[in-house]
């Protein structure tokens, strides 16, 4: 593992003063009051190489102002019809805080349908996600337990995960992708909880693929995950799909929508809601319906061996199967 030394820095500091006024705009949003943090995030994304780190950065800053995006919170997805589908078939939420006071992002990743509006609006809504979490979550948790907070712990539920989850492998690449090059070392720890069959065929054959830096960040653990999560968060923190062991369907949980944080009732979802039509209102933005579109970037070789890899392995299982169907047909292409 790369160790980041302050003459990585200083250099970094130096590059990053010859950037021209809109960059640096841009970059008080991505920084947050934390330059040096942010840069200590970018040399490592990078193994400690300043001007591969810089370039890197550099090129994040020029996406965000090519598509936008400090603005992307003032752009509703709408009417509230389309976003209420965006919810139910995009299953991400925020369920609390770990005791260290990160927040726990869960993402229902088995029962993702993302049939339910364009490429665009998923696109959207996830980038969308990242700015909230950057620009208001991680500030008020850093004021909260009297600390920088800059990071965040994912707990992704399998639950349902299908042969048919080859459908998203290309959408899921550009999600990834964007977080990649735009928003990196934001995750902690990636929590893998209900793994059925096909995710532990797949992920054997992954594993070693991916950095070791990520890999040291992913953690299985067995069954829904309770027990291993409550040693470093409160129960009332877990997402729902965690809370018993028989943890069942994502979308759904005992006490209804208001534990389901995947739900746009959730107190996470109507604060986001809420926090985007006060932005919308102040930029004077006209909610039409549809989306905001955002490049596409090309992805990393490392992320397209990997989708590559993923798509195999599971058209393997549906051969062995005698399932698998002509699915590698699905293109997104700005769809």
């Amino acid at each position: 593992m790369v160790i980041i030394t302050e003459d990585m820095i200083k250099q970094f500091q130096t590059l990053m003063e010859a950037i021209n006024e809109p960059l640096k705009n841009s970059f008080k949003n991505v920084h947050q009051g934390y330059p040096t943090e942010t840069l200590i995030r970018f040399l490592k994304a990078r193994e400690g190489n300043v001007s591969k780190a810089h370039k890197m950065l550099v090129d994040c800053l020029n996406w965000r102002i090519q598509n936008e995006i400090d603005n992307i919170l003032s752009k509703p997805i709408g009417p509230t019809d389309l976003y209420r589908a965006v919810r139910d078939s995009q299953l991400v939420g925020m369920s609390g805080y770990s005791k260290e006071g990160l927040p726990v992002i869960a993402v229902g990743v088995g029962l993702n349908t993302f049939d339910k509006a364009s490429v665009h609006c998923y696109v959207q809504s996830h980038i969308q996600m990242n700015e909230y979490r950057d620009r208001v979550i991680l500030p008020s948790a850093t004021k909260k337990f009297g600390r920088h907070i800059s990071t965040c712990i994912k707990v992704l539920d399998m639950t349902g995960l299908k042969l048919s989850a080859l459908n998203h492998i290309k959408l899921l690449t550009v999600i990834s992708t964007i977080d990649d090059l735009n928003y990196p070392e934001k995750t902690e720890t990636y929590y893998i909880v209900n793994a059925p069959y096909i995710f532990s065929a797949c992920w054997k054959v992954v594993r070693p693929l991916l950095q070791e830096r990520t890999r040291k960040k992913v953690q299985v653990l067995p069954g829904c995950g309770r027990d291993d999560l409550l040693k470093i968060m409160d129960y009332a923190s877990l997402p729902h799909f965690c809370k018993r062991e028989d943890s069942g369907s994502s979308r759904h949980s005992r006490n209804g929508t208001t534990d389901n944080c995947f739900s746009l009732d959730h107190d996470f979802h109507q604060q986001l809601y809420n926090y985007i039509k006060v932005q919308a209102g102040a930029m004077e933005t006209l909610i039409k319906e549809g989306s905001f579109h955002v490049d596409f970037p090309e992805p990393d070789p490392e992320g397209a061996k990997i989708a590559e890899t993923i798509e195999s392995e599971i058209q393997k299982l549906g051969d062995q199967n005698g399932l698998c169907k002509s699915m590698c047909e699905c293109k997104i292409n700005g769809d």
